[in-house]
């Protein structure tokens, strides 16, 4: 076993050559060293607030604003040093390729039209796979038509998942046909999970345009995160700051951002606007698609329910929405998802028209009762249930969000 271990870190290699990754870390050493002078310039400057505030009023509130954007930019410096930092560090285990197993591969796809020319295999650290082929297609062949004959990207997966029976897709973003010149192209391991999703939604009857958002999307590594944002208020103002919200989150997960760093920059934009009707709340949930563990994120947000068949688990937190104070606290949770569990979003206008019938502390039991397993059903009949507590009046956008964890190698119950 300890052979094995030293095996495995003898061939564990960093993503980056080392000539790079020195470079990496001197541009993080280098953010980290401007975040730390913003910081002694915010410490020198609160020394004289006193003095400030008792002599002009409006000097001080400008001076303060001031401060809170070079905290705010201290913060993003900091963060962009961190993902210096971690992809500069970052590695994973290698599995050389033998000659033999080499030759056979290259065999395989050549008899499909593909020249082979480079193949890695790699292991991250969470144990799923990454393949790495440099290839082009073997010659220009045109059909009776005149038109050239394409070999997908995703039939060079298929190829790959048979001859190495471990289910493969292509990278996210990559092209759809292999090209006659020599490039390289990203297989990843299929995760175990996949997900299928449910929206239910209702307008304020006073407004066109509801001021709750919403956003599904797809991190390269199996991660699905989905993301709902109620904004203050109704209309179009609410909507648009609500989606300014996600987008901005968005944006900054992609690049690489820590969540909770993420939020605090998210919130940091909001607080220094001075404006209080900016304020949003934002609910996140991340799914690992390959373990099914899940982590929630809630700044403000409306309570979170996870349906086993009629068992529900209900999941809070109290704190304030975002744009409120200049320092946002949030609340995460983890929980370890199963085959047939289902995630229920809701925006705070499902809570209100609840509340108008029997009260929220139903609601678990409701949604335990629900038998139907596709998810835009179940958004549904949460949806009409709490428009029905509410005599059909909506006082408050609603908005319900249902995302359904199935196995690939099981069935639904």
């Amino acid at each position: 076993m300890r052979r094995q271990a030293e095996i495995r870190e003898d061939n564990r290699i960093t993503i980056i050559p080392e000539y790079g990754r020195q470079r990496l870390l001197n541009y993080a050493e280098s953010f980290r060293d401007l975040a730390d002078l913003f910081e002694k310039e915010k410490d020198c400057e609160a020394g004289t607030e006193y003095r400030q505030e008792t002599e002009d009023r409006q000097d001080y509130i400008c001076q303060r604003k001031l401060q809170e954007n070079q905290e705010l930019l201290a913060e993003h410096l900091k963060e962009m040093a961190h993902i210096m930092a971690q992809v500069a560090k970052e590695t994973c285990l290698y599995h050389p390729m033998g000659e033999r197993r080499y030759r056979q591969m290259s065999r395989l796809l050549k008899e499909s039209g593909i020249l082979l020319k480079n193949f890695f295999e790699l292991e991250h650290e969470d144990r799923h796979l990454e393949i790495s082929l440099t290839m082009r297609t073997a010659s220009d062949k045109y059909t009776k038509f005149g038109e050239r004959e394409h070999i997908s990207v995703e039939d060079v997966a298929g190829f790959l998942s048979e001859a190495m029976n471990v289910k493969l897709r292509a990278a996210k973003g990559a092209p759809i046909y292999l090209t006659p010149e020599w490039d390289t192209y990203c297989f990843f391991e299929e995760p175990s999970f996949h997900l299928l999703t449910g929206v239910a939604k209702a307008v304020k009857e006073t407004e066109k345009v509801s001021g709750d958002n919403y956003s599904f999307y797809e991190e390269e590594h199996g991660r699905r995160v989905v993301i709902l944002s109620d904004g203050m208020g109704s209309g179009e103002k609410a909507s648009r700051d609500s989606g300014r919200v996600i987008e901005m989150t968005e944006r900054l997960l992609e690049a690489g951002f820590r969540k909770e760093s993420a939020l605090q920059m998210v919130n940091g934009a909001l607080a220094a606007s001075g404006q209080e009707e900016n304020m949003s709340t934002l609910d996140i949930c991340d799914i690992n698609l390959y373990t099914a563990e899940c982590e929630f994120i809630k700044v403000g947000a409306a309570c979170t329910y996870i349906k086993r068949g009629r068992l529900v688990d209900r999941l809070s937190a109290q704190n304030f929405p975002l744009g409120v104070f200049g320092q946002l606290e949030t609340e995460t949770l983890y929980r370890t998802l199963q085959n047939g569990d289902y995630i229920i979003m809701l925006s705070d206008g499902i809570l209100d028209a609840l509340s108008q019938g029997i009260g929220e502390e139903i609601l678990p039991e409701i949604i335990g009762k629900i038998e139907d397993s596709n998810p835009n059903e179940i958004a549904n009949q949460i949806l009409a249930y709490c428009l029905k507590q509410s005599r059909g009046q909506i006082r408050d956008d609603m908005t319900v969000l249902v995302t359904g964890v199935w196995d690939k190698n099981g069935d639904s119950d």
